[in-house]
């Protein structure tokens, strides 16, 4: 019977097909162009410069004289022809900051509005601006992150990117990779970790549909899904390279939220794993990283859920995501059932005190219930913390312990 749902759902699911000779702009959207010529018609109701060649660059917006890039050789600051013109510039690249990146510089960067609760990030934040000016890469990842914030504040769906936020996405990325690409000097380290940290931020924080019924794990699998994970490891990737720790970083006054970040699993045991949960997980008293896909997910998770909202921090709830490898990782592409309710309990803890976890949260969360609920019906130990379960309501409280949540299973 499951087998047949199963079957019967995916033939009603709506398969996007994406075309491969599509323009540039289309692709990086993740979208299908129907590759009009000259100008594809998404690119048209978007109001972008279609690029099925390659002298048109990526995301241009048509006749937008307030984005201006221009890439000059050999010049370590550019030639204003205006007064009191705002740039952002270094020996390859220049940016005009318009109008409209002025206010969000002010109005979200400058006030650090996207980090108001946490002090170390308010002053880390302040100092990357400053470094933003010289680092136009840095600069455009800036302004990504501060569309991004203002599409949480002011859209109840948080899906729909705009322009602006797509355009600075793709010039930071672009940049970015080039200046990787090149000899990585002391001075450039911060703006590096900094950028690195945007991106990710960005790639986790933007889905690519607009309802939870054509989002992962309802859709059908593709090479795409969790990626978010492949660029917050690309940016781990970079710790001994940057060393954000090192006695020079403004990075440094963060030590404490790194140590949360890698602090070390429990050898083994299910000490702090609510009662309900382990029985879930299938761990016991004897269970290790060795002997269990789920044992390093299950005391991320938990260790996240016995702290009061207030006392999570951004290394609190990245640790469920150092644990998302091997086997564990494996078993989340294979949409396992419990995989998924590990993940689907880390974005409803997460997501109540990091904006950018609760952009996705918003929308993966319902689709990872609907395919618990489609496919996997006969668990009903997993259903119990789903909406509308015996332990939803417990679990989803900042102020329950450990023993209240096993004790709501007796």
């Amino acid at each position: 019977m499951a087998s047949t749902c199963r079957q019967d759902s995916r033939r009603e699911r709506r398969t996007i097909r994406r075309s491969r000779t599509g323009c540039r702009n289309c692709k990086l959207r993740k979208l299908k162009c129907d590759e009009g010529k000259p100008k594809c018609r998404r690119c048209t109701s978007f109001g972008l410069l279609c690029n099925f060649i390659p002298d048109v660059p990526d995301l241009q917006p048509v006749a937008d004289d307030s984005v201006r890039l221009w890439h000059v050789q050999g010049r370590e600051e550019p030639q204003s022809s205006l007064t009191g013109t705002i740039w952002t510039s270094d020996a390859s690249a220049s940016y005009q900051l318009n109008a409209k990146c002025q206010d969000f510089i002010s109005r979200y960067l400058g006030r650090s509005l996207i980090t108001p609760d946490d002090p170390k990030l308010v002053e880390i934040n302040r100092k990357l601006l400053g470094l933003a000016f010289t680092h136009p890469f840095l600069m455009h990842a800036s302004l990504a992150v501060a569309f991004a914030y203002d599409r949480y504040l002011n859209n109840s769906s948080g899906i729909r990117r705009s322009l602006e936020e797509c355009y600075h996405w793709a010039q930071s990325t672009s940049l970015f990779n080039k200046r990787l690409r090149e000899t990585i000097d002391t001075k450039d380290k911060d703006p590096i970790w900094g950028t690195a940290a945007a991106l990710a931020m960005l790639s986790f924080s933007s889905l690519d549909v607009c309802t939870a019924e054509e989002l992962w794990p309802l859709n059908p699998a593709e090479p795409s899904d969790l990626a978010w994970l492949r660029m917050v490891k690309g940016k781990m990737s970079l710790w001994h390279v940057i060393n954000p720790l090192r006695p020079d970083s403004l990075f440094r006054i963060m030590v404490s939220t790194f140590s949360h970040m890698h602090s070390p699993f429990p050898e083994k045991g299910i000490n702090g794993i609510p009662r309900p949960l382990a029985m879930v997980c299938r761990l016991n008293d004897a269970s290790s990283e060795n002997d269990s896909s789920y044992f390093n997910a299950a005391h991320a998770v938990s260790q996240l859920q016995n702290l009061p909202d207030s006392q999570v921090t951004t290394g609190h709830t990245q640790l469920f995501i150092r644990s998302i490898q091997g086997r564990f990782e494996s078993l989340l592409k294979e949409k396992d059932p419990v995989a998924l309710l590990l993940l689907y309990l880390w974005y409803q803890k997460a997501g109540r005190t990091v904006w950018w976890i609760e952009l996705r949260a918003r929308v993966e969360c319902p689709s990872i219930c609907s395919y618990l609920r489609l496919f996997h019906r006969e668990r009903g130990d997993i259903h119990k913390f789903l909406p509308g379960g015996s332990l939803a309501h417990s679990w989803s409280r900042p102020d329950v312990k450990d023993h209240e949540v096993s004790f709501a299973a007796d």
